[in-house]
C-alpha cells in the first residue's frame, strides 16, 4: 500500500520515527540502524521506504533508511517463525550487508545476536534463505564473473565472488546490474563483506 513515506521527521526515540506528511503524522517502527541514521533529522524531511504489517490483531507500519534494509525485511518475514518483530531486531544488530555476508557464509553465530534470535532461528534464516536464492535466482558463475572482471582470481576468490553475487542477488539486483558490479574488483584482496560493499557502492551510483 506505502512504498515509501517523504515528509518532515516529528518526533523519534530509539525505535519509533513520525514523519508529517502534508499534515498527516505516520507513525513508523525503525531498526535502531535507521534510528541512528535519522539521529539529527527532526524537524528535516526525510525518506523512509516502507512496510505495512496487517495482523488480526492491528496494523503496524515499518520504515526504512534504505531499500536494501527493506529488501532483506521483507525476505526474513518469509522464514518460519520469523515476524516482522524478529526481522527489524535483526536489522538492528546487522546492516543489510552485514546479514546478507553472514547467511551466505553460514555464519549463525552472527545472526543469533539479534534480540529475539536463538541458534535454531538463526539455523533456520541461513537454511530457508539459501535454499530460496538457490531456487528463486538465477545467479552468475564463477567462471562467468572471472571472465568479466579485469583481475584473475585465484579457486578462493571465485568462492568469494559467487557468495558476492548471492547477496546481491538478494537484495534484488539482477544478473546483469551485478556482473557490472563485480567486474573490476580486486577479489584478491578483502573477504566477501568487502566485495559486497564495494559493489554496493557501484550500484548506488
Amino acid at each position: 500500500m506505502f512504498y515509501y513515506l517523504s515528509g518532515e521527521v516529528a518526533y523519534k526515540d530509539l525505535n519509533t520515527c513520525v514523519i508529517d506528511c502534508g499534515g498527516v503524522g505516520y507513525k513508523l517502527t525503525i531498526s535502531q540502524i535507521t534510528s541512528e541514521a535519522l539521529a539529527s533529522s527532526v524537524g528535516k524531511k526525510v525518506k523512509l521506504f516502507t512496510y505495512l504489517a496487517v495482523r488480526e490483531d492491528g496494523v503496524e507500519l515499518f520504515g526504512f533508511g534504505s531499500n536494501d534494509e527493506r529488501s532483506c525485511f521483507n525476505r526474513l518475514t518469509t522464514v518460519s517463525g520469523v515476524g516482522p518483530k524478529v526481522a527489524i531486531g535483526i536489522l538492528s544488530a546487522l546492516t543489510p550487508d552485514q546479514l546478507i555476508t553472514a547467511i551466505v557464509s553460514e555464519d549463525t553465530k552472527a545472526i543469533a545476536k539479534a534480540p529475539g534470535v536463538g541458534a535454531k532461528t538463526a539455523a533456520r534464516i541461513v537454511l530457508e534463505l539459501r535454499d530460496k536464492i538457490g531456487k528463486d535466482v538465477s545467479l552468475p558463475s564463477a567462471d562467468t564473473l572471472n571472465a568479466n572482471s579485469a583481475t584473475q582470481s585465484s579457486v578462493s576468490s571465485n568462492k568469494n565472488l559467487s557468495e558476492a553475487a548471492e547477496a546481491l542477488a538478494v537484495l534484488g539486483y539482477d544478473k546483469n546490474s551485478i556482473l557490472t558490479a563485480l567486474k573490476g574488483i580486486d577479489t584478491s584482496k578483502g573477504d566477501v563483506g568487502e566485495i559486497i560493499r564495494l559493489a554496493l557502492n557501484k550500484l548506488s551510483r
